[in-house]
């Protein structure tokens, strides 16, 4: 029931005879294993101190004897047992300039170093007669200078005779008709004397001032903005105000500088003072006035009616005589103190005479510059006075074509305000 078929198996005794010589087989095998490894071991510490020479290193690969080489991080590249196949060349880098030579330092010499801060003091002078020519062919040694009684010693000398840098500012308000129409005169006898270099800019004002034109060498730009003045605005006449902003603006351009100014003289309700202005005027250095004064037929007319004179300067606002003598010493004033000269033209002919007088002032004087001995800057304002002298020392003697003595007018400013440094 269990065996369903017949065993095939070997008989007994050829079977038995097999394990047999299997056995034999496996204990030869299993001997000569053991026979074999003392040998092996044996063979190997017998072979290591013949083929390790002493000058190996253990960082010497077994197949070539070569000492392997370190590879440098940037070498890269496929390697073998012994490194890389080629390494890379250091570059070379340029070799820095050698440091420069100190100079020798002197014994016994402290280090230090020196600063001067010298001014220099620039003046225009005019000479002119007594009819107002100028006076040409005069030397640096004809020249004294004195600042606050102390003599200067002159360092530059120039005869300038170059274009000039002016404003036109012209008072042009509702006050009288007269007035407007003088002054419109006497701008346009102004604008007849400039020359194709010359840089003029044209301003009026009444209760402030207005810029009709900016610095232009377009004298058909110039007529224009006169041409604009035919309806006047208010009656006020500001005129410290209108000065001050003119100086304030021409603070910020660089040479000589001349202001033209064409009014009565008379100011109504400017915000600032006398003395303000005149602190400006001070203060502002490179500019020349020149005042033109205008009305002078109705003032006239009014000292001789002073019935029918009450409001001249125009309506509600009453001007008296003194007021305009004061407007004269102040025009007067002006003028003085930056080296002008005031005119008060009595009629519209003495116009075009009067500003080629103006020109010729501008276009020739003489330029002195000094350093001055008081060296302070402590922004006091100190007195000048030029005087002229002969190469002996004493007064000059100036003649005319005909041998004739002449008296000759030294026009300068009246000083000038240090510089002031804060410590």
């Amino acid at each position: 029931m269990f065996s369903h078929y017949k065993s095939k198996a070997l008989p007994y005794k050829k079977q038995h005879q097999t394990k047999t010589i299997s056995g034999i087989s496996l204990v030869i095998l299993l001997a000569l294993f053991c026979a074999a490894l003392p040998l092996a071991a044996q063979d190997q510490q017998s072979q290591t101190p013949a083929t390790q020479t002493p000058s190996q290193s253990p960082s010497q690969t077994p197949d070539t004897g070569r000492p392997k080489q370190d590879a440098p991080a940037e070498a890269g590249g496929p390697t073998d047992n012994v490194g890389p196949y080629a390494i890379p060349k250091k570059k070379t880098e340029d070799a820095p300039p050698p440091p420069p030579v100190a100079p020798k330092k002197a014994e016994d010499i402290p280090d230090y170093s020196l600063k001067v801060n010298v001014p220099l003091v620039n003046v225009d002078v005019l000479v002119t007669t007594k009819d107002g020519q100028f006076v040409p062919g005069l030397k640096q040694d004809n020249f004294r200078i004195m600042e606050d009684g102390v003599p200067q010693n002159v360092t530059h000398f120039t005869v300038s005779k170059a274009p000039i840098t002016a404003v036109l500012l012209v008072e042009f308000a509702s006050t009288n008709y007269v007035f407007m129409i003088q002054a419109l005169q006497a701008s346009y006898a102004f604008a007849n004397t400039l020359k194709k270099e010359d840089w003029v800019a044209v301003a009026y004002y009444d209760m402030q001032p207005h810029i009709l034109v900016d610095f232009t060498q377009d004298k058909k730009a110039i007529y224009g903005a006169l041409n604009e003045l035919r309806i006047p605005g208010f009656s006020e006449t500001n005129l410290f105000d209108a000065l001050y902003d003119t100086l304030d603006r021409l603070d910020r351009v660089e040479g000589k500088k001349y202001v033209i100014l064409v009014t009565t003289g008379i100011d109504t309700f400017s915000k600032l003072t006398l003395d303000k202005i005149m602190k400006k005027i001070k203060d502002t250095k490179d500019v020349t006035i020149f005042p033109i004064s205008v009305g002078f037929i109705v003032r006239e007319y009014c000292e001789t009616h002073p019935g029918g004179c009450r409001n001249a300067h125009g309506l509600g606002i009453p001007v008296s005589n003194m007021d305009y003598l004061q407007g004269d010493n102040e025009m007067k004033t002006f003028a003085a103190m930056t080296g002008g000269r005031a005119y008060f033209p009595r009629f519209e002919g003495e116009l075009p005479e009067l500003f080629g007088d103006i020109s010729g002032d501008i276009r020739n004087q003489y330029t002195i510059s000094y350093s001055p001995t008081n060296s302070k800057l402590d922004g006091t304002y100190r007195k000048l006075k030029v005087q002229l002298v002969a190469p002996g020392g004493g007064p000059l003697q100036v003649k005319d074509q005909k041998g004739k003595n002449v008296k000759v007018e030294v026009v300068s400013r009246d000083g000038y305000t240090a510089k002031h440094t804060v410590d």
